[in-house]
């Protein structure tokens, strides 16, 4: 019996329209665009505005594109996961309301927060669904809202987050196209330098935290950088080597949108060209778990069927990890 593969038969995405540009950040905090340019590379990202608007709403957009591509019936999709920062409420699981908007009546579904490396810790767990032929039909979503939890007066911080959501079907594939392995890594000594100081159960929401702007992203950039730019660049060329993947048939390289300088660092330690590398982040800024599924939708045109793809990608916590894909099908 030929093994089954978790192969991405289809992705969708969405960012809000509104763009808050470099020029926009001047006017809110004490910042230029040649800085934020020079150290992050990005010009733009998207917010998404609207009172009672969550990750769900996004997420429903790019689920609905993949039931339109694909002509599905939405009752078919058996599981959904939900890789995200921002879920619409603690409880219950963004996923459970992206089902019920989406209408996928039949589907169960569950929340991961792996911060920016969820989508690939998802996809990785919802292939062994597909492998072991427990499901046929499942969506990953990664995205976040990450305007709702910006202190817009740090600049160390709200110059490089935005909003968005995209999502991949998973379906069988016995050809040898799918998801052909995953490395995933964790070390929560990290969580000191990158993470959100209250509103957990270890700190409770109070009037105090609330006025002391707990309630937001905290970053050490420095020291994130330096964990980032090498284990995000080293994950990536231990997937090449696992799998006897070199810079000649490596078709391309989709890493996570944190920072430029971290994407070429990943690039060249795999050897790479730079025309190999998906790079949105000059307009879309770090959505989080939405970069890599915002990466496969925006060249989903240019894919083509027996593509070698690596996924990588680091987060808080910290997290890191990397997944190679050979493609399944011919980009519409």
């Amino acid at each position: 019996m030929s093994k089954i593969h978790a192969a991405i038969t289809a992705v969708g995405g969405y960012v809000p329209e509104d763009k808050m540009t470099n020029a926009d950040l001047e006017k809110i905090v004490e910042t230029n665009d040649e800085w934020i340019t020079s150290r992050t590379g990005i010009k733009e990202r998207r917010i998404l505005k609207g009172e009672g608007l969550g990750t769900s709403d996004m997420a429903v957009h790019a689920v609905q594109q993949i039931i339109d591509k694909t002509g599905i019936d939405p009752l078919d999709i058996e599981l959904l996961i939900c890789a995200t920062t921002t879920p619409d409420f603690t409880f219950p699981a963004t996923a459970n309301v992206i089902t019920d908007k989406a209408g996928l009546k039949n589907a169960w579904g569950y929340d991961i927060n792996a911060a920016c490396s969820g989508f690939i810790y998802a996809l990785t767990i919802a292939a062994q669904f597909i492998e072991t032929g427990k499901h046929k039909k499942i969506i990953v979503v990664g995205g976040d809202k990450m305007s709702s939890i910006l202190n817009f007066e740090d600049r160390a911080t709200c110059i490089i987050f935005g909003d968005g959501c995209g999502a991949v079907l998973l379906e069988p594939n016995t050809d040898g196209f799918g998801i052909i392995d995953s490395i995933l890594k964790s070390d929560g000594a990290g969580r000191a330098y990158l993470h959100q100081k209250a509103g957990g159960s270890v700190k409770p929401a109070t009037i105090e935290t609330v006025m002391n702007k707990e309630h937001f992203v905290y970053q050490e950039g420095q020291t994130v950088f330096k964990f980032a730019v090498t284990n995000m660049a080293d994950v990536a060329y231990q997937i090449m080597q696992r799998n006897e993947l070199t810079s000649d048939n490596v078709t391309w390289l989709v890493p996570h949108q944190a920072n430029k300088r971290i994407i070429d660092a990943t690039r060249e330690r795999m050897g790479l060209d730079e025309e190999k590398v998906m790079v949105n982040i000059q307009r879309y800024g770090n959505t989080t778990n939405g970069t890599l599924p915002l990466c496969l939708w925006e060249w989903e045109s240019k894919l083509r069927k027996g593509d070698n793809i690596v996924l990588a990608a680091f987060g808080g916590g910290f997290t890191w990890g990397s997944t190679y894909i050979k493609w399944a099908y011919d980009g519409k």
